[in-house]
Order: structure tokens, then C-alpha cells, then sequence
């Protein structure tokens, strides 16, 4: 994943400035953002009972995150709010030391996050292979797919048939009418059936209390010592590097989406900034929301600063004035939409069984690796950290054997040359010492390293430990070809490790 710090010439980022000119654009991006702040709803207040804080909380620092980093973000359209990836890292500490731990810790996983941005370090995202890219997707479909399940399965028939109403228009209205978002069309029809049918169902407002009003500026409840620094630095740098990941993660999918880079080092610094003000007016932290920007982008096809704007803008009117109408909305309706969202988000193709047939073993299996570790315990860091551990095992185990030295007998018997070719790091250069035939070899041997280079301290002592047991067998050996940087390199640490 390479890292864009400004928009490739043919390609110019959709200014808010041109879409509040263009009429059709504002209508779009707008209907956008209003989908997808009541698509966020019911998924940021069940997290606020995974972190254990009011739910209220998790709404006004959506609010927050969302509006800064609509400012602030390096990937315009992508929705940031307070998600659970974050919140399944702040519960054990809240649960444990309580909620006066989560601002230190919150502001601190800010700061952690703008220095990661500024020291440009997010372009160590490169070294995250394709295929847990994909596990990563597949994963989050999954997630996505199952937590709408409860919402749908087991209830009344009254709940199946407005999802199955809610799947129809989803699916098939954008055929006749592509000017509203369907979704927003299913949300207002199914909405409008179940208050004025008089049909009790289960509601956005029994997922948590809908008060109106904005809360004020949160206090430092702890002292600020050491105490506190012990408390709150690994939940700190767990948000910090959770909500990386999964930001920077799902900017390449909206950038694969809508063919159009980002800046992945404004996207660091800004989710940094954004969790800092979130602490403080708020409460809790977050990072993109892979569903809801499938919503925005997908179904809403927004492409602008503009749509995530509204939606805050939207979510705020939906928390202070219009609460009351807020919690009415059916659970069904939501649950309908995010499973189409979720079928979008998962990677058919990968899953495609000529692609399984043509994909390396290897590939495979960090894919599933990463789905499998994501999906068994809810934390996309986990999944993805063990995809790319396995994936880095797989390919050192690969690349051990890839090292060749071709023997080559000299001067009449006198002498034999070794021709090395490959790599040579921390596993191939254990391979290295058994191509040689140390008791076999005559009074010189000559190690051609000119098709090779050395590449850590681990190659060194193999050579060192070459040169030892051939000096047992009373022969001479003879390192020629090197470059010069694994000269210097050779020189340097040969015979001192």
C-alpha cells in the first residue's frame, strides 16, 4: 500500500465548494450522508454497552469524529465514528479501572496517532499482503452479516416480512428510481408502516436511552501520574494502533472503490486529532467504520467531504431535536440494509472457486488465516496482525530455500569454488551451511558471493561459522564478490558476533 500525499494530477478530489454549486451532486451527497448517519445509529450504541459507557456518549463522539475528520481526513466519503474494533479495547480497562480512565487514555492514543502521521509512518502499510487484505474484507462481511442476524432471526412474522419489504426496495428500487438512495426510501417506508400500523416491534430506542440534548466538555476525573500513565498506556496504544489499521485499511478499499487515492499520512494525523476532541466532547475514540462507508459509497455513491459532513450534521439533528423520531425507527429496516452492505463488502471473487484454483496454496491460506482469527475474536487488530505473522512465516520459509551454491572444482583438484545465488538473511543463511562438503573439499575453497548479498548479522555469523569448520579440516576459504555495502557489512561484524 503506497502512501499519496497529494491527489495524482489527472485525478482532483470532488471539493465541497463544487458540490453546494451543483445541484445534483448536493442532492446526492446530502441523501447520502442522511443514510448513512441513521445506518450508524444502532451499531455505535451497541458498541457504547461492548466499551461501558452511556450510549449517548458513543453518539455525540461520533458526532465529533465524523465532522473532524470530514475536515481533517485523508479519504474523503469515509466514515469515521466511534466503532467497535476500539470499543472491544476500551471495555476491559473501563470495566476494570472505570470510565474516568477512558479520556487520559483516549487523548494519549491521539497523540500516539498524529505522531505516527507526522513520522509518515503509515506507509509501513505496504507490507501487508494482498491476501490479508482480502481476509481482512471477508472478515468484516462476515461481522457485519452477523450482527444483524439477532435483529431478523427468531422474531415475529410481522419483522421477516418488512425485511423481506426492505431487501425488495434496496435491491430493486435504484432500477427505477436512482436519484434517492433506496436505502433512505426502505428506512422512511418500513418506518411509516410500523408506527401508523400500530405494530410493536423492536425499536432503535430499545437499544438505548434517546434523551435529547448535548452533554458539556468532559473533566479529568484521575489524577495525572504515573499511576494513572500505567493504567492507560497499553489500552492507549492498543486504540492508537487498532484504529490505524482499520482506518488505514479501509481508505485502500475506498480508494480501490472509487479509483481515486488518498492520503494516508493526513488520514493518520487527522484520526489522531479527531480521537483527541472526541475525548474531550464526547468520550470515547474511534476509527473508520468499513459498513457505513460501503453504505456511503456503495449504495450512497458519494464521493465527497460533503456527505460525511451531512451525516454528522444529520446525526446531531437526530440526537438533540429529533430523538423522540430517532428511536422509532424498526431494528429490521437497519439489519435489512446492513446485510446487503455486508454481501457488498465480502470479496466473491476471491471466494470463487476457479480463483481458489489458481491462487498459490500459501495465499489461501493467510486469507482464511485472517478470516478466521478476525471472525473468532471480534478484533480486526488480532485478525490481521496474525495474517500478516503467518504470511511473514510462509514466505520466510519459502524464501529459505530459494539459496543455491553451485560447486565447482578449480586448479586441476587443487581448489573448489562455491557460486552462491540468492538472498541471504536470518533463514536462508542457515540453509547456506549445509551446501558445503566440508569434509570432501580440497585445501582451498572459494565462496562466490557475487550473485548473492548479505543482508544481516544472522548471515555473517553463518559465514563465520563456514570458515570455522572448514579451518577444522585444515582448509583454507576465501570470501570474493562481495558488493560493497555487504563488504562494509562483512567487515564490520565478521569474527565479533
Amino acid at each position: 500500500m503506497s502512501e499519496n500525499h497529494t491527489v495524482a494530477p489527472h485525478v482532483r478530489e470532488l471539493s465541497v465548494a463544487h458540490v453546494v454549486r451543483t445541484p445534483r451532486l448536493l442532492l446526492r451527497e446530502t441523501l447520502a450522508g442522511v443514510v448513512t448517519a441513521l445506518a450508524l445509529i444502532p451499531e455505535v450504541i451497541s458498541f457504547s454497552v461492548i466499551a461501558g459507557v452511556d450510549p449517548k456518549v458513543s453518539l455525540i463522539a461520533s458526532i465529533v469524529l465524523c465532522f473532524c475528520m470530514s475536515l481533517l481526513g485523508g479519504r474523503p466519503a469515509m466514515v469515521t465514528a466511534a466503532a467497535g474494533s476500539v470499543a472491544l479495547v476500551i471495555g476491559p480497562m473501563v470495566h476494570q479501572h472505570g470510565v474516568g480512565y477512558i479520556l487520559p487514555a483516549v487523548v494519549l492514543a491521539g497523540v500516539i496517532q498524529i505522531l505516527f502521521g507526522v513520522l509518515g509512518l503509515a506507509r509501513m502499510m505496504r507490507y501487508i499482503p494482498r491476501s490479508v487484505m482480502t481476509g481482512f474484507v471477508n472478515a468484516l462481511g462476515i461481522l457485519i452479516f452477523m450482527a444483524q442476524v439477532p435483529h431478523v432471526w427468531g422474531q415475529n412474522s410481522t419483522v421477516l416480512l418488512l425485511f423481506i419489504l426492505t431487501l425488495a426496495i434496496v435491491l430493486l428500487l435504484p432500477r427505477v428510481l436512482k436519484s434517492i438512495p433506496s436505502p433512505l426510501v426502505a428506512i422512511v417506508a418500513v418506518t411509516l408502516i410500523a408506527v401508523y400500523g400500530g405494530y410493536t416491534l423492536p425499536t432503535v430506542g430499545d437499544e438505548g436511552p434517546m434523551t435529547p440534548g448535548l452533554p458539556g466538555f468532559n473533566a479529568l476525573l484521575v489524577p495525572l501520574n504515573l499511576q494513572t500513565l500505567q493504567i492507560v498506556w497499553p489500552c492507549a496504544l492498543s486504540v492508537a494502533f487498532v484504529g490505524l489499521m482499520e482506518s488505514l485499511l479501509t481508505a485502500k478499499l475506498v480508494d480501490d472503490i472509487t479509483d481515486t487515492p488518498s492520503s494516508k499520512r493526513r488520514e493518520c494525523w487527522g484520526l489522531g486529532v479527531a480521537n483527541i476532541f472526541a475525548g474531550f466532547y464526547g468520550g470515547i475514540a474511534g476509527c473508520a467504520m468499513i459498513g457505513q462507508t460501503v453504505v456511503n459509497v456503495e449504495l450512497g455513491k458519494a464521493r465527497s467531504r460533503f456527505s460525511t459532513i451531512a451525516a454528522a450534521l444529520v446525526l446531531l439533528l437526530l440526537v438533540t431535536g429529533l430523538s423522540a423520531i430517532m428511536a422509532k425507527i424498526p431494528m429490521v429496516v437497519l439489519a435489512g440494509i446492513m446485510m446487503i452492505v455486508a454481501v457488498k463488502t465480502l470479496n466473491w471473487h476471491s471466494l470463487a472457486p476457479v480463483t481458489l484454483k489458481r491462487m498459490p496454496l500459501s495465499e489461501t491460506l493467510v486469507m482464511v488465516t485472517t478470516v478466521i482469527a478476525t471472525v473468532w475474536t471480534g478484533n480486526l487488530a488480532v485478525g490481521v496482525a496474525g495474517g500478516v505473522i503467518f504470511a511473514m512465516v510462509l514466505f520466510a520459509r519459502r524464501i529459505a530455500h530459494v539459496v543455491h551454491a553451485d560447486r565447482e572444482v578449480t586448479e586441476e583438484g587443487k581448489a573448489v569454488r562455491y557460486t552462491v545465488r540468492g538472498p541471504l538473511f536470518f533463514a536462508s543463511s542457515n540453509d547456506l551451511y549445509e551446501h558445503f562438503l566440508y569434509a570432501d573439499d580440497p585445501s582451498r575453497v572459494i565462496i562466490d558471493l557475487t550473485h548473492a548479498q548479505i543482508w544481516d548479522a544472522s548471515t555473517v555469523a553463518a559465514l563465520d561459522a563456514i570458515e570455522t569448520r572448514y579451518r577444522q579440516h585444515g582448509i583454507e576459504v576465501k570470501i570474493q564478490g562481495l558488493d560493497l555495502r555487504s563488504h562494509d557489512f562483512h567487515q564490520r561484524l565478521s569474527g565479533k558476533i
